[in-house]
C-alpha cells in the first residue's frame, strides 16, 4: 500500500514534510525497532516505567513539556506543544502497555527482537499500539523540522494500562482535565479495512465483563454413582440459556432498555461501507453467521449490543474421558454495549436475572466501560477525513462505530470533546496474537497522515 501522495489538495509546503519523511524512512523504521525492543507489559507489570520513562524523554526532544503523571496503577505519559496562541489544541491518544506474548512458542521470532520480513515488523506491540503512536510523534517531528513550529497545539496521552481495560484512566481524566483541554482527539489504533481503505471511526462500543461461578459438591465425584444428583455445568448451561434464545436476541430483562438509535446518517454510512460475506464467512471457515440471519453484518458491529461466552470451564478436559461429576464449573462473558448503555445498569440487570434463574450462582463483575460517539458531521470531521485521504491517497470509509472498545468516552462523556480513531495498521496485523506485525508502508503513510491535518482544512 504505497500510495502517492493526493497532489491536488496537498500543498507546496506539505509535500517538504512529505520529502522529510521519504528521506527518513530507514531511520524512522531502526528507531521504531529500537522502541519495540523494549517489553512493556501492563498484565505483568514488565518494563512499563521504564518505558514510559523512554516516551518522555522523546517528547521532551522534540521541545513537549512531557512527564509521567502518577495513578492507582501504571502512570500516563503526558507531553504537552502550546505555542500557538489562539489555536485549537489536538489530543492524540496512544497506548505503551502491550499485551503477553504468550504462546511464545508460536513466535516465528521472538516477540520483543523486532525481525523485518517481507516489509513488515514482527514485534508485540508493533500495531497496537507502539507502531501506531510512534507514527504520530515522527509526523510532528517531522513537521517541527521542516517548519520549525506547529499549526496547533498538541498534546499527547499515553496510557500504560489500556490491555488491562484502562481501569484508571477515568480516575486520571477527572484529576486532570485542566492539563488536557482538547478541542478534538485522534486514535491511531486498530487495523484499516480488510480491502486495505483507511478508515475513520466516529466512536466504539463498551463492554461489560462478568464471570458466573457455580459450585455444589465439596469434591469431585463419580459419575455414575452419584450422576444425576448434581452438575454445576449444566446449571450454567442451563442459565446461559436463558440469556440469548436461538433466534440471536438477547433474553435478559431490561438490557436493551436506554438504547439510542443510529442516525440516518449513520445507518447510511454504514450501509455504504463494503462487505462481501461469502468472503467473510470463506475466511474464518465458517459455514453461517449467528442469528439472526436477517441483520446486515456492520449493524451487527456498530449498532447492537451483544452477549458473548468467553469461555467455559468444568470438569475433566485432558485427553480420552474420565467418568467425573465436576465440583464446579464457571463461565466468563462479555457484553458489549451501545449508546445510551451503561455497564453499571447492564450488570446490574444481568445480575439481577442471575439471581432469579439461580440464585446459587455466584456473579463476579470484571472489566467495564462505556461506550463513545461523535456525531458525523462534527466540525472536525471533514479535517480528519481530508487529512487520511491526503496521507494515504485515498478516500476513508466512514465507520460510525467500532465493534471493540478503547477508553474515548472519557473524551466525549467526560471532556466533552470529539474523538476520532484513525487506524494506521493493516488488516491482518496478528495483534493480541503471535506473528504480530505492521507493514512498513503502512506505518510510513501513518507518519504522513498525522503530518496532514494543517492543509486539510
Amino acid at each position: 500500500m504505497n500510495r502517492k501522495t493526493d497532489l491536488t489538495v496537498a500543498s507546496a509546503e506539505l509535500l517538504k514534510v512529505f520529502e522529510y519523511i521519504d528521506q527518513n524512512k530507514e531511520a524512522f523504521v531502526s528507531r521504531l525497532i529500537e522502541y519495540l525492543r523494549h517489553p512493556s507489559i501492563s498484565a505483568h507489570n514488565v518494563g512499563i516505567r521504564e518505558v514510559a520513562e523512554l516516551l518522555v524523554g522523546m517528547l521532551s526532544q522534540l521541545g513537549f513539556e512531557a512527564r509521567t503523571i502518577n495513578t492507582s496503577g501504571h502512570p500516563m505519559v503526558v507531553g504537552r506543544w502550546e505555542r500557538a496562541p489562539g489555536a485549537p489544541t489536538v489530543l492524540l491518544y496512544g497506548h505503551y502497555d502491550v499485551q503477553p506474548p504468550d504462546p511464545i512458542e508460536e513466535w516465528i521470532s521472538p516477540p520483543f527482537e523486532p525481525t523485518v520480513r517481507d516489509g513488515r515488523i514482527y514485534a508485540r506491540g508493533v500495531e497496537d499500539n507502539k507502531g501506531q503512536h510512534f507514527a504520530q510523534l515522527l509526523a510532528i517531528e517531522s513537521f517541527l523540522a521542516v517548519h520549525g513550529g506547529l499549526p496547533c497545539n498538541v498534546s499527547f496521552l499515553l496510557e500504560g494500562e489500556e490491555e488491562i481495560g484502562s481501569p484508571h484512566i477515568e480516575e486520571f481524566v477527572r484529576e486532570n482535565r485542566d492539563i488536557l483541554k482538547p478541542d478534538s482527539v485522534v486514535t491511531a489504533d486498530g487495523p484499516v479495512h480488510e480491502s486495505g481503505r483507511p478508515v475513520v471511526a466516529y466512536g466504539v462500543r463498551g463492554i461489560a465483563a462478568f464471570e458466573l461461578r457455580a459450585r455444589s459438591a465439596n469434591r469431585d465425584l463419580h459419575s455414575g454413582g452419584i450422576g444425576g444428583w448434581f452438575n454445576p455445568i449444566w446449571t450454567l448451561v442451563h442459565l446461559l440459556a436463558t440469556m440469548k434464545g436461538p433466534s440471536g436476541e438477547i433474553t435478559i430483562d431490561g438490557f436493551h432498555d436506554n438504547i439510542v438509535p443510529p442516525t440516518e446518517l449513520e445507518r447510511a454510512a454504514a450501509a455504504r461501507l463494503p462487505l462481501d460475506e461469502s468472503i467473510v464467512k470463506r475466511t474464518l471457515g465458517l459455514s453461517k453467521l449467528d442469528a439472526p440471519t436477517d441483520r446486515p453484518v456492520f449493524d451487527r458491529l456498530m449498532f447492537h449490543p451483544t452477549l458473548t461466552i468467553n469461555g467455559l470451564h468444568g470438569g475433566y478436559g485432558g485427553q480420552g474421558s474420565m467418568s467425573v461429576l465436576p465440583r464446579e464449573a464457571s463461565v466468563k462473558c462479555d457484553a458489549r454495549l451501545v449508546e445510551g448503555q451503561t455497564p453499571e445498569d447492564v450488570l446490574a440487570k444481568i445480575e439481577a436475572h442471575v439471581k432469579r434463574h439461580a440464585p446459587e450462582v455466584e456473579f463476579i463483575r470484571q472489566e467495564a466501560m462505556l461506550p463513545s460517539k461523535t456525531p458525523l458531521n462534527s466540525p472536525f470531521s471533514q479535517i480528519v477525513q481530508r487529512a487520511v485521504q491526503i496521507g494515504q491517497g485515498v478516500a476513508p470509509l466512514i465507520y460510525p462505530s467500532l465493534g471493540g472498545s478503547l477508553p474515548d468516552y472519557v473524551f466525549t462523556k467526560m471532556l466533552g470533546t470529539h474523538a476520532f480513531v484513525v487506524p494506521y495498521a493493516n488488516a491482518d496485523e496478528a495483534n493480541h496474537a503471535p506473528n504480530e506485525d505492521l507493514k512498513i508502508d503502512y506505518f510510513v503513510n501513518g507518519i504522513r497522515t498525522g503530518a496532514a491535518p494543517r492543509w486539510a482544512t
